[in-house]
């Protein structure tokens, strides 16, 4: 059993959701200790009490101490089990990091699954589900997956109550990554976009943008969307597109936050990636990790920025034994990370 102390590095759900994949993944039992004992609010959480359902569903897992609040967590997997399955977070809990910490075993599967999860779809502190559909999922095409994404509902803090649904085509083999540059700026698309709320809103959204990122590129496209949703919220996301790579960012509205302030929060950090050499975005980086730990071979490519976020997680890869991985630890700036995958395959 690998023991995990879930206080290690940033030590947030980061630590579990990794764990869990990679549990999962190699069929190994683990037992993580002082779960989120970096966070206000520490041990399970609804989110991820949510992430662990999941994995363990997917995977016939004998699983103890899976509550609400619980600060130790032993999971011992079985085989992965495609097919259609449901999970319902019951709060605002961001249902992408749900669908991320399951993904990589439904993906290489030997049947197709198709995925919903209820639950914030547009909240703080993780990707929104048009960051995953415009910026994480093209780069899992472009690894090998076969998945779709679609939002059915869009669920803002702190109501929650939005719905996302993969279909997950099973695939084979992992392609490695090579990228340690980005090329030249193509343009700047994004998103602007409300719910339950005067479009007025989202174009101002997108007058602040456009004004602010003048000169940046002579192409700039920002879409306005009307989501459908059950609660109010809005949303502003910019992805700048360059001849081999992409990164993109989103500011999220909020009860007395204006408009313009939305737009101010998602052009500050496509501002500052700008001023990097990164070939990714930070987010990005820390997402591709886990797939790339399973690749046919070895995987390079740049960070706008190393995160404590970034080397937590690849110390819990580096427990489980299925990667070597090299970052160059600058934290706070940009660096090379190398992925060597090793004989250890699901």
């Amino acid at each position: 059993m690998i023991e995990i102390d879930g206080s290690l590095g940033e030590g947030g759900g980061q630590v579990l959701r990794s764990a869990l994949t990679l549990a999962v993944m190699t069929g190994q039992p683990m037992r993580i200790t002082n779960i989120r004992a970096r966070r206000k609010k520490p041990g399970l959480q609804a989110q991820h009490l949510a992430a662990v359902n999941a994995a363990a569903a997917i995977s016939g897992a004998e699983v103890e101490g899976a509550h609400l609040g619980a600060s130790e967590l032993r999971f011992q997997p079985g085989a992965v089990r495609p097919g259609d399955y449901r999970f319902d977070i019951g709060t605002a809990g961001a249902a992408s990091l749900v669908l991320q910490t399951i993904f990589l075993p439904l993906g290489l599967a030997a049947g197709p699954s198709e995925v919903t999860i209820i639950g914030g779809t547009h909240v703080p502190w993780s990707p929104c589900f048009h960051y995953l559909d415009l910026q994480w999922l093209p780069f899992m095409h472009r690894i090998g997956f076969d998945t779709t994404l679609e939002l059915l509902l869009a669920g803002f803090y702190p109501q929650g109550n939005g719905q996302i649904r993969a279909r997950i085509e099973p695939i084979k083999t992992i392609a490695p990554l090579d990228l340690p540059e980005r090329g030249g700026l193509k343009g700047i698309r994004g998103i602007s976009a409300v719910a339950n709320l005067d479009m007025s809103i989202a174009e101002r959204q997108r007058k602040r943008a456009l004004n602010r990122l003048q000169g940046r590129h002579n192409r700039i496209d920002i879409e306005l969307l009307d989501l459908p949703a059950r609660a109010k919220g809005t949303c502003l996301l910019l992805q700048a597109e360059f001849k081999r790579s992409s990164a993109c960012y989103f500011g999220l509205g909020a009860l007395g936050k204006r408009a313009e302030q939305v737009a101010d929060e998602a052009c500050l950090w496509l501002e500052k990636f700008l001023a990097t050499n990164g070939a990714v975005d930070e987010y990005l980086a820390d997402q591709l990790l886990l797939p790339l730990a399973f690749a046919e071979g070895p995987s390079e490519y740049r960070t706008a920025k190393v995160t404590p976020h970034l080397l937590t997680n690849a110390e819990i890869i580096r427990m489980f034994d299925v990667a070597t991985i090299e970052i160059e630890d600058d934290s706070g700036k940009s660096g090379l990370v190398r992925i060597t995958p090793g004989s250890k395959k699901p």
